[in-house]
């Protein structure tokens, strides 16, 4: 049986993503790649990637709009956070990696060994 496939939502630019990347290749995963620079991802698509799981979680504690708004103390509405994210995919934790119905987001190695298998 074959393994499903394996989306990979990065920016090529991102240390973490390439890192991530690498793991999952040396591992043979089947990547379909999605640039999130080039190919944003709508306030739809976030809605139901995040789908019940809290929207803090998928923001970028890194990125600069994260830190100059103050977001750690004072987090944005889902509504919210959901059009800025879909303005501004840098506010995106990532990469957002997805097979089925399993996600990790960011560099976690145990969690990209168990998607990869």
């Amino acid at each position: 049986m074959a393994k499903a496939r394996i989306k990979f939502l990065h920016k090529p630019n991102c240390t973490t993503c390439r890192k991530a990347k690498a793991f999952l290749e040396k591992k043979k995963a089947d990547l379909e790649l999605r640039d999130l620079g080039k190919d944003r991802l709508s306030i739809a698509e976030l809605d139901a990637l995040i789908g019940k799981q809290d929207h803090r979680k998928f923001l970028n504690t890194r990125n600069e709009l994260y830190r100059t708004r103050k977001m750690g103390v004072n987090p944005p509405s889902r509504e919210e956070a959901l059009k800025l994210m879909a303005a501004e995919p840098n506010l995106i934790r990532r990469p957002v990696v997805l097979r089925g119905s399993e996600l990790v987001l960011g560099y976690d190695e145990e969690a990209l060994k168990r998607i990869a298998k």
